[in-house]
């Protein structure tokens, strides 16, 4: 039965519409918002997956070239090899609302995909997808707790806008995706310019307030088609295993989680949980899984009690206090800017290396190619956390924290039109145990400034905790890893001593008060401002000047009809440019040339050589010729590479000249005066002038 709701969002229709299309898949929602069209289908296994301790959620989003009525620019002409940012950081942002809403114990492999089918350039598909995905699961048999909304929430003159369009987001200072149930914010990601605290929590509210008719329309959806929803596995609580063990460890737990060092502490708790096991005896040694998820949920009990009941963190802070900071620069001698930021036991290597225009990153779009002269990578290697795994690409969650990273820091880096390079920062974490997303965003500022970019102001970030039990809420700040894993906020915000850059946030929780997350932004501002106040003891503000081995470049404004003699015959004159001074030519339609050198010297050559192929002639400028055809009217003369005048026969002396050859002969260097250079851009040089000027001197 083909069924459709529609409903007002941010002043446009938004409709959800089911059983027309991908009828076999459990679920499937077409999303439609202005000409924009997402299909959200989501397939659940019937077989329950033995063995592991996770949901198994994959969540996919496609971007399909057709959509915008585009052919894949690649060799295949096809969409191939793995996803791109784009759609990897949506498919994070599909997943991470959703995943939290399966029943804790569910184990049926289930794949979710989002696919845009159109794109109209001007709503982003994204915020469809999350809408989609919720919707999906509601009329699907498969257990799921929602539904969930979601908004982008933007800012323009002090307004904010629900889903504003692409040209709307241009004049925007806020840029925020706010997810949402009927009765509570369940996840946040985006950032603004500078944003102050008490306007983000108003960007966030409003987003939640307008997603309410999104709820209403999957309400509807639901009511009308959705099925009876597949029995969920009950988990089985052996509460005779459950006292035996808190017995024999709750106290060894209670011990070894007061121990500061995060691997010390993983060890005393393993070494724990191989006692109890041994002592338990062989009966229970075909239920290793089932007694170390009583162990983890003991462990969790014990970190929340002691927070709430005796005000005491795993590592002995205070609620508000920030973990020991070490900042250092210029640790990497041939880099263009190091740094090397230290946080308790997370650790951030950032690295900026300097490029020109050629190094930017082509990104293919449905918007068309974009070109990203500002990169943030982050890598997260196995040892930085003491473990084996093998080394492959960027993973999502590498992806992510990229992404987050980027936000942050993109703000305060300078036009391009003041500082016209390429710039790329490579954050290695060198260490773990909490937030190395924030650590990258401190330590890439500290990179930058050690590179001499001269950055508006520097930019650090922190990790925020919750925990709740009752009416008692605590806010961690810097949080550790023990910390987000059982606390029941990760809210994360980056920004400098104006406002915020980046924020994320999920909750694992039902309901946050307003109130209480206006605390958190307080309490996580106080701390930014702490880190700032770190990192400024390491560098206040950038270098004066760029590092001595990041590229040189220089630039000059021609002619663009002159772009043809610097390119030359199939390149020859550009490339013998290029082999002779070791500098790399960049030629941009507008006639901008860009010269990239590894020193002065030789930027200084390319930039004289070129000047000599496109220079222009002057009237009244006197040049070193070479005669190079002699004619009966007159001689023509090379005044610069590539540009010729005529000497006319009764301009070359003072005195009448018979024949051209009396005065001159071919292959003659011979010093002339522009006369007149016409519309065709023919030149009129004279001798005559030359001499009669020369004699006067005299």
């Amino acid at each position: 039965m083909e069924i459709s709701f529609e409903g007002e969002v941010g002043g446009k229709t938004l409709a959800v519409e089911t059983g027309k299309i991908a009828r076999q898949a459990d679920g499937a929602v077409l999303v439609r918002y202005g000409e924009t069209l997402v299909l959200v289908t989501v397939v659940a296994s019937n077989e329950i997956r033995q063995g592991i301790d996770f949901v198994p959620l994959t969540v996919e989003y496609q971007e399909r070239g057709y959509a915008a009525g585009k052919i894949p620019g690649n060799y295949f002409r096809r969409e191939i090899g793995r996803p791109g940012e784009k759609a990897t950081l949506t498919s994070r942002i599909i997943d991470r609302p959703i995943r939290p809403l399966f029943p804790k114990n569910y184990r049926n492999e289930t794949q979710l995909i989002a696919a845009v089918l159109s794109a109209d350039n001007e709503n982003d598909p994204d915020v469809l997808a999350v809408i989609g995905a919720s919707a999906a699961l509601e009329i699907s048999d498969i257990p799921f707790a929602g539904p969930i909304a979601c908004v982008r929430v933007g800012r323009i003159d002090g307004h904010f806008k629900a889903n504003p369009t692409r040209l709307e987001l241009e004049e925007s200072d806020i840029d925020l995706i706010v997810a949402g149930s009927r009765d509570a914010v369940v996840m946040v990601e985006g950032g603004g310019y500078f944003v102050k605290e008490e306007d983000m929590l108003e960007a966030i509210f409003f987003g939640h307030q307008s997603l309410q008719p999104i709820i209403d329309l999957q309400v509807k959806l639901k009511d009308a088609v959705g099925l009876p929803k597949r029995p969920a596995s009950a988990d089985e609580v052996d509460q005779d295993l459950v006292d035996q063990i808190e017995a024999m460890a709750a106290e060894r737990i209670r011990e070894s989680v007061n121990i500061p060092k995060k691997l010390e502490r993983q060890k005393a708790v393993e070494a724990i949980r191989a006692d109890s096991l041994e002592t338990l005896g062989e009966d229970y040694a075909n239920r290793r899984g089932e007694v170390y998820d009583i162990f983890d949920a003991l462990e969790r009990r014990v970190i929340r009690n002691m927070a709430i009941s005796e005000g005491r963190r795993v590592d002995g802070r205070g609620f508000d206090e920030i973990r020991p900071i070490h900042c250092e620069v210029g640790i990497l001698p041939r880099t263009h800017g190091s740094a090397l930021f230290t946080r308790g036991e997370t650790q951030a290597l950032g690295v900026v290396t300097l490029g020109s225009t050629g190094d930017e990153q082509r990104v293919e779009t449905l918007d068309g190619n974009v070109f990203k002269p500002f990169m943030l990578h982050y890598n997260f290697p196995p040892f930085c956390v003491g473990e084996v795994r093998r080394l492959a690409g960027p993973s999502r969650r590498d992806i992510g924290h990229g992404g987050l990273s980027t936000r942050a820091v993109e703000k305060v880096m300078p036009d391009k039109e003041k500082f016209d390079y390429t710039t790329r920062i490579v954050s290695e974490i060198l260490e773990s145990n909490g937030s190395s997303s924030m650590a990258t965003v401190c330590a890439s500022s500290l990179a930058l400034m050690d590179a001499g970019v001269p950055i508006s102001s520097p930019v650090a970030g922190i990790a925020m905790g919750l925990v709740k039990e009752g009416d008692t809420v605590l806010i961690l700040s810097d949080i550790l890893g023990d910390e987000d894993h059982v606390g029941d906020m990760d809210f994360k915000v980056a920004g400098t001593r104006e406002g915020i850059t980046s924020l994320q946030m999920d909750i694992k929780m039902q309901g946050l008060a307003k109130p209480v997350l206006q605390q958190a932004l307080e309490q996580a501002r106080k701390g930014r401002m702490f880190i700032l106040d770190k990192m400024d003891e390491a560098m206040k503000e950038p270098r004066a000047e760029i590092s001595p081995y990041a590229p040189k470049i220089l630039t000059m404004q021609i002619n663009p009809d002159k772009i043809r003699d610097i390119i030359g015959p199939g390149g020859k004159v550009i490339k013998a440019i290029q082999a002779e001074t070791d500098t790399r030519v960049e030629v941009e339609e507008s006639g901008l040339v860009k010269i990239v050198a590894g020193n002065d010297e030789e930027g200084d050559r390319a930039f004289k050589m070129i000047e000599a192929i496109v220079q222009e002639a002057k009237v009244g400028a006197v040049y070193d010729g070479t005669v190079r055809k002699i004619m009966d009217f007159g001689a023509f003369v090379e005044i610069f590479p590539g540009t010729d005048g005529l000497v006319h026969i009764s301009q070359l002396d003072s005195k009448r000249v018979a024949k051209v050859t009396d005065v001159l002969k071919q292959g003659d260097k011979v010093r002339v005066k522009v006369l007149e250079v016409d519309r065709d851009g023919k030149i009129r040089l004279s001798r005559k002038a030359v001499l009669e000027e020369q004699k006067g001197a005299r």
